[in-house]
Order: C-alpha cells, then structure tokens, then sequence
C-alpha cells in the first residue's frame, strides 16, 4: 500500500534501528541494511497478484529473510504497507508501518486472518505500490481485529482502526489475490489497467 494512500504529499519511509523495533518483531530477525534486501515490486497486470497465496507452516531461516526483505523494500518504495505476492512470493506474509512522523513501528504478520470487523465503515482514498500513481476511494469496515502468527511462531491479536485498519484489510486481500482496484467498476477498473500495461511496456523498453 502506498505511502500517500490517504495524505497526498506525505512520504512514509525508515530504516529499521533495532532500539526502535516493534515489540512485534523480534530483534534477533533484524540484520544490517543493504541494498540488496531491495526486492522488485510485480506491477498489475501479473497473475502472480491474482493467485491465493499459502499459509506459513513454520518460521524458518528464509521466511526471516523474505520478511525483512519486505520491510526494506517497503520503506524504500516508500510505502505504509506490503504483501508477499506483490515481490513474487505467494505465501501468506505482510508488512505494515502506517507511522508517518516519529519511530517506525514495523510489523510483520504470518497467516494474518481478520477475526472482527467493525459495523461502521470508513472511506479512504487508497493506492498501491503495485498500481503506482493511481488512487480510488474504497470503503472498508473502521475497525478490525486481526490474529496472526509472529516471527518467534507466537499468535498474536490487535485491533486497528484508522490507517492501520484500512492498511491491514488492503494487504490481507493481496494474499487472496485481490486488488484495491476490484472494487471498483468495471470501466475504471479497464482504464487503470491499460495505465498500468502502458507503463509495463514503457518500462520495458527501458531496461
């Protein structure tokens, strides 16, 4: 999800300092920083972002690696926001960090499931790092309560509510292969696609 979701203008991005680290992830996963912890982001169309991803079974050595990947990535993009299928790995892994000023607050959430949705709803404009420069408001429950499984392999359960609730809901979809842009109509939904093809192909003749 990208950084200038619901703020246009501002920029969402952080190293990683152990000292500040969410009790969520636990130190001993963070390493130094390099460049190549940078993973390319797939942009729409690819049907890698249609494809349910699969349940993490265990933490292992290359899933820590897979998420402090992602948080890189993340904070490179910059974004608020990063589901595993979205750098082409279909498993059930996403980042968030929806802290715009002060310490990052770095999350990673393995087998992320919602367990409670608030009847009220909010609308926020939303983008993705995957269908760059473009926004669409969507309506999602305000509040939601999410379980998942942690980097030590400990469930953990949070309510989020705000940016962090619309953010959660917004990465949860990529891992069952849906995009902000589906609810949208089918006219918008054709015309931020043939965007996105024409930038594919500009890039290309680039590289």
């Amino acid at each position: 999800m990208g950084a200038e979701t619901v703020d246009r203008g501002i920029k969402v991005g952080h190293d990683v300092p152990i000292e500040n680290c969410s009790p969520y992830l636990h130190q001993s996963a963070l390493r130094r920083k390099s460049e190549n912890m940078i993973r390319p982001i797939l942009i729409h169309p690819d049907p890698r972002l249609k494809k349910p991803c699969e349940g993490v079974a265990e933490v292992t050595p290359d899933l820590r690696t897979l998420a402090l990947d992602m948080l890189e990535t993340m904070y490179d993009a910059p974004g608020v926001g990063l589901a595993a299928p979205q750098v082409g790995v279909l498993s059930r892994v996403i980042v968030m960090d929806c802290i715009k000023d002060g310490p990052p607050e770095p999350l990673v959430l393995l087998n992320p499931r919602v367990i409670w949705s608030s009847e009220d709803v909010n609308v926020y404009e939303e983008g993705c790092l995957s269908i760059p420069d473009q926004y669409a408001e969507v309506k999602r429950p305000a509040s939601v309560t999410v379980e998942w499984m942690d980097l030590d392999g400990a469930r953990q359960e949070r309510t989020f509510t705000g940016l962090w609730a619309t953010c959660v809901q917004h990465e949860i979809d990529h891992l069952d292969g849906k995009l902000f842009i589906d609810y949208l109509g089918p006219l918008k939904r054709q015309m931020i696609t043939r965007k996105m093809e024409k930038l594919k192909r500009e890039r290309a003749r680039m590289a």
